[in-house]
């Protein structure tokens, strides 16, 4: 439990759309529920994080953080030329994420970076993106069809936090065409696919901060590193 007696509270990044339900059709903050599923089956309390009014003093509410997934990063943020596969871009959503990155990390909060949340944390310490995944491995298996999830087999490397979770090999959920090309030197890669894709990394010297290429909250029968945050988180609280 948190210091204050209540159960881990999880803030999650989440995405500012045009959406539409009933009869109104305005812009809104959403998250697929099944981030908020995972946290809660995991012990924690979810706390949505919209990308609007960004503060980082936030985080002193928080015993953890979720970088969630969507839409590509804008590759103007790590210098480089957009793509022509690279599309619906949230140049604000980036600044917001980036600065709750730097902000859990300053402050050793427990983080976990999904799939674009990876991505974010790769470009934030100084990384850069393989924009078309495809035309670098040859194939589209990590993102098979629109709405889709591929299955990825993933070798891990031994001594890392990913091993404690994971053991030497896992299969995972993906649905991504970008990945880590330039890897950040603060982040250390713990895991890959067969075609050489950076399946998962770690930033150095911090005890829990964690970024993972694939979508572990469309698994619910594996919580592992739901899980692992919420312990984390707890194990912080109580500290």
């Amino acid at each position: 439990m948190a210091s204050n007696g209540c159960k881990p509270r999880i803030g999650i990044t989440t995405y500012l759309e045009p959406t539409i339900w009933g009869v109104w059709e305005r812009d809104a903050a959403l998250l697929p529920r099944v981030y908020l599923d995972s946290v809660v089956a995991a012990g924690g309390t979810p706390i949505l994080l919209p990308p609007v009014g960004t503060d980082p003093s936030i985080l002193d509410l928080l015993d953890g953080l979720v970088i969630a997934g969507g839409c590509d990063v804008d590759p103007t943020s790590y210098g480089a030329v957009p793509h022509s596969e690279t599309v619906d871009t949230r140049p604000g959503r980036d600044d917001h994420e980036a600065v709750l990155i730097r902000a859990a990390l300053e402050k050793d909060l427990p983080l976990l970076a999904i799939c674009r949340g990876l991505q974010m944390l790769n470009v934030t310490l100084g990384g850069t993106l393989q924009q078309h995944l495809p035309e670098a491995v040859g194939h589209d298996e990590h993102r098979p069809s629109p709405a889709i999830f591929g299955r990825t087999d993933v070798k891990i490397d031994p001594g890392s936090l990913t091993a404690e979770l994971f053991g030497d090999r896992t299969t995972v959920h993906c649905y991504h065409h970008q990945a880590l090309d330039v890897v950040a030197d603060d982040l250390h890669v713990t895991a890959r696919a067969g075609d050489g894709t950076v399946e998962a990394a770690e930033v150095k010297d911090k005890a829990f901060a964690l970024g993972v290429q694939w979508h572990p909250e469309e698994n619910p029968d594996d919580l592992r590193l739901f899980t692992a945050l919420v312990a984390e988180a707890s194990r912080r609280g109580t500290a």
